[in-house]
Order: structure tokens, then C-alpha cells, then sequence
């Protein structure tokens, strides 16, 4: 059977000092799961007797909204509850005992960090952690595992180890029966912008393995990083051209042709558009979803004056008249002349 109870469950909040005598208050976020006969407490005028604490104030009725986040990081100083000390740590050692959970009469009180309690987030109490942090429970008797966020101070009763939420207490299997043997083990300080309760109860696992709150597997983050710049590009202005033949390894052989070519200079057009980037839309670039050729854009037209035409003129140089026939004839070897037309 499971009793919620203010002397239960404790969170530390602070301390003040009156009169010599130091009074702690401590948040009734911790719930324990108790029997019947643990049920019947002595609290007298709001302040426990056995304890010497009192709950914390409920800020959040039953059924409103529960903000998330807030409060404030903390480790927090050596306390001492029922005459036990506790020292809070930054690096806590892993512990195995009882687990308790906690629910409905804590829900909307304040936490020991300033966070307000809700009984359905993937919450804790610990008595030495960080304020908050994240602790990994692993439940012994089935072995599922998980991640939790630790914002308050608890429990202080028996070998009680840790308190978790109702919702936690559900997803690691011991919800109905109250308790249960758990593993506890420090995992790392946790932020106090928002709500965390989708990445800790994607960390559940129910397959025996430790949780973590990656399960595992990277996960991808989507980043908006910078475009590298592309290098400049630059509009190539051709001087000459020839087809890939016959003609144009004669015509690199004839180096006054090739002289009179190279000190030829024809001016680069600056204006020459330039393709898109890939990849690209064909809808983006302006008449390309047209026909690329026409009847009248395929008739012949004169080749502008930047790309000057090559022609050629072989002839057979004269040879003195023979008297008779020879072996051998002037056509064997032809001249060739070049120029250029404008």
C-alpha cells in the first residue's frame, strides 16, 4: 500500500537561524511508499515531529498547469535530518537500495532547488546530487532503466535511496507495488530551461540494458552552418578555335600563321551570363521550360567578329620542265598557306 505523506518525503530548501537555534525547511516533494502502519504520523502544527521539518508550500493547484524548468543550479551544504548528516556532493558514488515514489499530495509544492514538483514528469529526490541533475535508475527486479531528473532532497527514511515521480515510478515497473530494489547512479547536471520529459522517457529501456539519453545511438542535430564561399567565377573569352582534325595539327606547324594569331587580341565579353548553381530549378531560369530552338533561329547567320575563320590553300610549288617522262611526280609534296579571314 502506498501513503503519500509530508514527513515522508523532504526536500532541503534552506536554512535560517532565530534565537541560535537553526531551522530548517525542508520541501515536502518526497513521497514515500509506506505501509499502514508507517501511515499514521504525528504531525502537529504543520511541522513533523520525528523530522523536525515542515512541507513545503503548494504554489500550483490540483488540475493547472505545471510550469517547467526554472529554479537554480545548487549543490548545497552538509545537513542533518532525524539526527543523520548528509553531504552533498559533486560527484556522488553509485548506490543500490529501496526506492519509494511519490504523487498527488505533493504535486505543485516547491522543490528544494525552486522547480515546482509535477507528478507526471520524470522527476526525483536524492539527498546528496546536484540540484538539478540527471541520475540513471535501474530497477533490479526487471531490470528497466532510466533516466530521471533530480530536483530535490529526499528521502529520509530507512535505507531508502531515492523518491521518483508517480509517472517514473510506473515506467520502471513498480508503480503498484510501492518499492522496489534499485540501482542509482550518477549521470551528469542537468539544465534549468524547460521540460526534459520526452528525452528521459525516450531513455527507458526494457531490454536489460543501462539507459543513457542517446539510448545508444548518435543523435543528429540539425544545424544551419554557414555556406563555404564558392570561388569567383570568370567569363573565358576564346581566341581561336578549330575542330579536333587534321587541319588543326597542320596548323600549329606553321609558325607564322600561329605568330600572326597569338598577336591577334580580341576583347573578353564581361556580360556573359553564367549558369546557376546546381542543383536548380529549370522553372527559375526564364524560357527554359520553352522549346530551345525555332525554324528561324536555326537558319545560318555570320559568326561575329570576336571568333576569327582559319582558311587554308594548298598549291604545288612550280619545277623546271623535263624532257620525257620521270619516275617520280611534283605532286608528292603539297604547300599549304594560311590566313586568317576577318
Amino acid at each position: 500500500m502506498h501513503c503519500e505523506r509530508a514527513d515522508a518525503a523532504s526536500g532541503l530548501t534552506g536554512f535560517m537561524s532565530s534565537k541560535g537555534q537553526v531551522f530548517i525547511r525542508v520541501a515536502g516533494v518526497a513521497a514515500l511508499a509506506l505501509t499502514v502502519a508507517n501511515c499514521s504520523s504525528n504531525v502537529r502544527g504543520g511541522v513533523d515531529s520525528k523530522y523536525g521539518v515542515a512541507p513545503s508550500p503548494r504554489v500550483v493547484a490540483n488540475g493547472q498547469p505545471v510550469p517547467k524548468g526554472g529554479g537554480r543550479n545548487m549543490v548545497g551544504k552538509p545537513y542533518t535530518i532525524a539526527g543523520r548528516t548528509y553531504v552533498p556532493s559533486e560527484t556522488p558514488r553509485p548506490v543500490e537500495g529501496l526506492a519509494s515514489w511519490y504523487g498527488a499530495s505533493f504535486h505543485g509544492r516547491m522543490t528544494a532547488n525552486g522547480e515546482i514538483f509535477d507528478r507526471d514528469s520524470i522527476a526525483a529526490a536524492h539527498t546528496t546530487m546536484p540540484l538539478p541533475s540527471y541520475a540513471r535508475v535501474t530497477n533490479l527486479q526487471n531490470g528497466h532503466s532510466m533516466i530521471v531528473r533530480v530536483n530535490d532532497r529526499g528521502p529520509f527514511h530507512g535505507n531508502r535511496v531515492i523518491d521518483v515521480s508517480e509517472r517514473a515510478a510506473s515506467a520502471l515497473g513498480f508503480h503498484r507495488q510501492g518499492t522496489a530494489k534499485v540501482r542509482v547512479e550518477y549521470v551528469g547536471r542537468a539544465s534549468t530551461n524547460g521540460s526534459d520529459d520526452r528525452i528521459l522517457l525516450a531513455s527507458l529501456r526494457t531490454d536489460g540494458q543501462p539507459a543513457s539519453l542517446t539510448n545508444g545511438t548518435p543523435t543528429m542535430i540539425a544545424q544551419a552552418a554557414p555556406r563555404a564561399a564558392a570561388a569567383p567565377r570568370q567569363a573565358i573569352g576564346i581566341n581561336n578555335y578549330e575542330a579536333e582534325d587534321q587541319a588543326e595539327a597542320e596548323f600549329e606547324t606553321a609558325p607564322a600563321v600561329s605568330q600572326q594569331l597569338a598577336s591577334s587580341t580580341v576583347p573578353v565579353r564581361n556580360n556573359v551570363p553564367l549558369p546557376p548553381e546546381r542543383p536548380f530549378d529549370l522553372g527559375t531560369i526564364p524560357g527554359a521550360s520553352t522549346p530551345g530552338m525555332t525554324m528561324s533561329s536555326a537558319a545560318p547567320k555570320a559568326l561575329p567578329s570576336s571568333r576569327p575563320v582559319v582558311a587554308g590553300m594548298y598549291y604545288s610549288s612550280p619545277e623546271p620542265a623535263h624532257n620525257g617522262f620521270q619516275k617520280t611526280g611534283s605532286f608528292n609534296t603539297m604547300n599549304q598557306s594560311k590566313f586568317v579571314l576577318r
